[in-house]
Parts: structure tokens; C-alpha cells; sequence
């Protein structure tokens, strides 16, 4: 006699109770469901996509809180981030400072130029000088715009146009003051760069450090080596020469 068996989806689905895979949950906290003929795997509840992909950063929702941020109006900046109104103020200090000593340095430059002077090298010097000063202050301009700062130009006080001095001479009596100059704007930065330190402002204390105390320090070094010479030629002959070794620097 032959025996015909059973299909083996009814044997199981009767053991199962019509559910040929009924939903289970392993180790991981996923749920198995049948779904047809195939399989589902769904995350059981209170579980993260982070731990099914391994995913720690999610850009498209943190980003969620800067773009909350971003300024829709034109006349406010889109770079500045992470940049404090004290910042910005003190970034502009610094600018006038530097165009104040500019300022100094080509007044200087125009008194040993003149006629009845003749100082060629020390005219050059001081004219070199000045134009360094310029060249700090826009690059302090474009680094307040590059931040998304605003360039504010303050009064700049009018030089003294002579620089005669009746014990000194005038020049040694310009070199000291190029000296003091570079002294006090060797405070001004490092003022500059303990407000970026107290803001907690890491680009612009890199920014000082990186592009303007090393120089300083040399500066300070160089004009107090100018200074010290002057004071051992006197007001003789020796100032022209000196004023020859300024002339033929590089």
C-alpha cells in the first residue's frame, strides 16, 4: 500500500500554529519576521541605526544646528564662524596701530629725504619701514574680512615733521624712536593675541603668532643693534657712513 505524504508546509504550519517562522529576536536585537515568501529584518524597538551600521557621525543631522545659523539677510556675513565681537574689535585696533606707525616711519622717511638733510640711507630705511607697516595693516584687513569681521578705519594723529634733537642728533634720535615704535606695537599684538587666547579663538592666536611676533622680536633685535652703534659714532662723520650701510642694505 502506498502512502502519500503530506505537503511539509502543512506538517510545520500545524506545529506552529499556521506561522511557518514565527517572529524571533536573537542576540543583536533584531526581529526576524516572514514577510510572503521572503524575510524582513527590522531593528527591535528602542535600538539606534548606530549600532546596526556603526555609523558615529551623522552628518545630515548634525549639521541641522549650523544650518539653523546661516544668515539669510545680504548685509550679514555667511564665513564668520566661531568669531567674537572682541575679536573683531581688537583686529581693527591693530590695523590703526599699524597705520599709525606707518604714518610715523614715512614722516621720518620725508625729513631725511629732504635737501638740507641728505641722508639718503636712513630716508630709505625708514620709507621701507613704513611700507611694511601698510602691508601689516591690509593683511589684518584681509584676515578681519576672511573671518567675516568688518573693517572699521579709525582717525589716524598727525606725525611731528621734525626730527632734530640737539643732544642726539637726529639720527640717533629717529632710531630710538623706530625702536619704541616697534616695542609698543610688540605689545599691541601680544594684546591682540590674549584676546584671541580669552575667546577661546584658536584661529586668530595661530594667525598672530604665525605671521607677526617672530618678526617683531627680530625687528626689536635689528633696530636695537642700530641704536647701539649710533650711540658709539656720535654726531660725526660717522653717521654718514652709517647712513652709506643703510643705503647699500638689501
Amino acid at each position: 500500500m502506498l502512502l502519500k505524504a503530506s505537503p511539509a508546509l502543512s506538517l510545520l504550519s500545524s506545529t506552529s500554529g499556521g506561522n511557518l517562522f514565527p517572529p524571533s529576536r536573537n542576540s543583536s536585537n533584531l526581529l526576524f519576521s516572514p514577510s510572503g515568501s521572503k524575510f524582513s529584518v527590522q531593528a527591535a524597538k528602542g535600538t539606534t541605526t548606530k549600532s546596526l551600521t556603526g555609523v558615529v557621525f551623522e552628518p545630515f543631522e548634525e549639521v541641522k544646528k549650523e544650518l539653523e545659523l546661516v544668515p539669510t539677510t545680504p548685509f550679514v556675513s555667511l564665513a564668520r564662524h566661531k568669531f567674537s565681537d572682541d575679536s573683531e574689535s581688537a583686529i581693527n585696533d591693530q590695523i590703526n596701530v599699524e597705520y599709525n606707525v606707518s604714518y610715523v616711519y614715512h614722516a621720518l622717511y620725508a625729513y631725511f629725504d629732504r635737501d638740507n638733510v641728505g641722508l639718503k640711507g636712513f630716508a630709505k630705511f625708514f620709507n621701507d619701514s613704513s611700507l611694511e607697516e601698510r602691508g601689516h595693516a591690509e593683511k589684518f584687513m584681509e584676515y578681519q574680512n576672511m573671518r567675516g569681521g568688518r573693517v572699521k578705519l579709525q582717525s589716524i594723529l598727525m606725525p611731528v615733521s621734525e626730527f632734530d634733537h640737539e643732544e642726539k642728533g637726529d639720527a640717533l634720535h629717529a632710531m630710538e624712536l623706530a625702536l619704541s615704535l616697534e616695542k609698543l606695537t610688540n605689545e599691541k599684538l601680544l594684546k591682540l593675541q590674549s584676546v584671541g587666547v580669552k575667546n577661546n579663538d584658536v584661529q586668530l592666536v595661530d594667525f598672530v603668532e604665525s605671521q607677526f611676533l617672530g618678526e617683531q622680536v627680530e625687528a626689536i633685535k635689528k633696530i636695537s643693534e642700530y641704536v647701539a652703534q649710533l650711540r658709539r659714532i656720535g654726531k660725526g662723520h660717522g653717521v654718514w657712513h652709517f647712513d652709506q650701510m643703510l643705503l647699500n642694505e638689501v
